[in-house]
């Protein structure tokens, strides 16, 4: 590497940097509030150097690439990692984290998702997952006086290792298959007389196991409603944007194959997006605690982002980028009001915990509808443009009947959804628990996502036209 690939990576290195020094104070003079005050401020300055630097390599170490493409995802992972501790503020505090280790594995993990957005080639792909998921595995379970931790932490840890054995056999026969490791060459190249390769069949259903896997897609989805449920609330948000964001963004460029030699492989693709719809939105209708709703809601809401994926071209990427950036939003925003209303005791968990919620605190109950409100597609939030533009993709590539399926995917979601916030604007008839009285970092970093989710629904047009502006070639 040269000085000027180290140039292309300045937002990392200040992520990378920041969390080594916070990780080396907190053996020495442990402060929790200054810590995360100390990270929300690294996070912001990776943030701020991406949004406005501009690389001069296109590629570092034929891993990474370089480019507005790039710059995009770091500063958004720069972003919902500063917004995730802010939302941990008090949250971690009553926990006892140790600040020096939490602070430091969330930066960690938005180096990770901000190397997997980058890759250029599978060594990049893999590495990039891998240091989200180790990070994952340690924060999923870094509350350790909850006794739904260790069981939580267990299942990711088995699922995700076998995860992981799938995905680095594929990456293997991928090589083995067209001699090179670098995206998306080497998709392309396991087609031979406009087909798929014996060898490349067995590479791309190793492959997809891994990566159905990390985005919860059907059949891999069994570990999402209990690691969402065990884990810290600050840490299931990242977990289902940045992380699953992340590989989404890793995947992006290997669209363009499956209108080529891959699309052998789309009839299998659309059955996974189909069964993934399908089971998210059937399970979370039976859901009584609020975070394995939200659970079984983020399984569905990568179904609809397969479909946009599936759809291909500049339409079907641009949905997939603006559909990413608006449900990371909305659901780190959701996870953040579980925060802001737990207590040294716990978490809300049923959803009756949240009856009458309007009526304790307005400003939670009016953020947690609006993201709400956004996830179930409804007019005037980034939820409901999102959602237009996958259907729109799908109906442009002639995946009408996929559109069809998610629009009534998306009715039946409204059951769950609304019935929470009925249940937000229900007066209670008996005495509450004690609301916690929520930091100011967290009540700004639920305030910022909330307005976010509005003006994104409102004006939807720089939004749109930036994403197609990275795109461009």
């Amino acid at each position: 590497m040269t000085w000027t690939d180290f140039a292309g990576l300045v937002p990392v290195l200040i992520l990378l940097g920041g969390a080594i020094l916070i990780l080396m104070a907190g053996a020495y003079r442990p402060h929790y509030r200054l810590f995360i005050l100390a990270g929300i401020s690294i996070a912001l300055t990776a943030c701020g150097v991406a949004v406005f630097s501009t690389s001069a390599v296109k590629e570092v170490s034929g891993i990474f690439r370089c480019g507005p493409y790039a710059d995009f995802f770091m500063a958004l992972w720069s972003l919902l990692g500063a917004l995730t501790l802010g939302i941990s503020f008090r949250y971690g505090e009553e926990r006892k984290f140790a600040p020096g280790e939490y602070v430091a594995l969330v930066l960690f993990s938005c180096v990770g998702m901000s190397f997997l957005s980058m890759a250029s080639s599978l060594v990049g792909f893999f590495l990039g997952l891998e240091m989200i998921s180790l990070n994952f595995y340690i924060l999923t379970v870094f509350h350790r006086q909850s006794p739904e931790a260790p069981e939580a932490g267990m299942k990711y840890l088995l699922l995700g290792a076998v995860a992981t054995g799938f995905l680095a056999f594929g990456i293997a026969l991928i090589f083995a298959a067209t001699g090179t490791l670098k995206l998306p060459e080497a998709m392309s190249g396991m087609v031979a007389g406009g087909q798929i390769v014996p060898l490349g069949l067995l590479a791309i259903a190793m492959f997809l196991v891994g990566v159905g896997f990390k985005l919860s897609l059907f059949p891999f989805h069994f570990w999402t409603p209990d690691v969402y449920q065990g884990a810290p609330a600050p840490v299931t948000g990242l977990l289902a944007s940045g992380s699953k964001g992340a590989v989404w963004a890793a995947m992006v460029p290997l669209g363009a194959g499956l209108a080529g030699g891959l699309a052998e492989i789309v009839p299998l693709l659309k059955a996974l997006a189909l069964l993934t719809l399908a089971t998210g939105v059937l399970c979370a209708l039976v859901q009584d605690n609020i975070k394995r709703l939200l659970a079984f809601s983020s399984v569905s809401h990568m179904g609809y982002v397969l479909i946009a994926f599936l759809s291909g071209g500049l339409t079907g990427e641009r949905a997939v980028i603006f559909y990413l950036v608006t449900y990371s939003i909305v659901v780190l925003g959701s996870f953040g009001v579980l925060a802001c209303l737990s207590t040294p005791l716990g978490e809300p968990r049923a959803l009756s915990d949240f009856k009458g919620l309007a009526y304790r605190s307005p400003f939670l109950a009016a953020a947690l509808t609006i993201f709400l409100f956004s996830l179930a597609g409804i007019p005037l939030t980034a939820g409901f443009i999102g959602k237009f533009h996958i259907f729109y993709s799908a109906v442009r590539a002639g995946h009408t009947w996929m559109a069809i399926a998610g629009v009534i995917a998306s009715l039946i979601s409204m059951g769950y959804y609304l019935r929470l916030v009925f249940l937000v604007f229900q007066p209670r008839t008996d005495s509450p628990s004690p609301l916690a009285v929520c930091q100011p970092p967290g009540n700004i970093a639920v305030a910022f996502c909330s307005v976010l989710t509005l003006v994104i629904g409102i004006f939807p047009a720089p939004l749109l036209k930036f994403v197609a502006a990275i795109l461009s070639p």
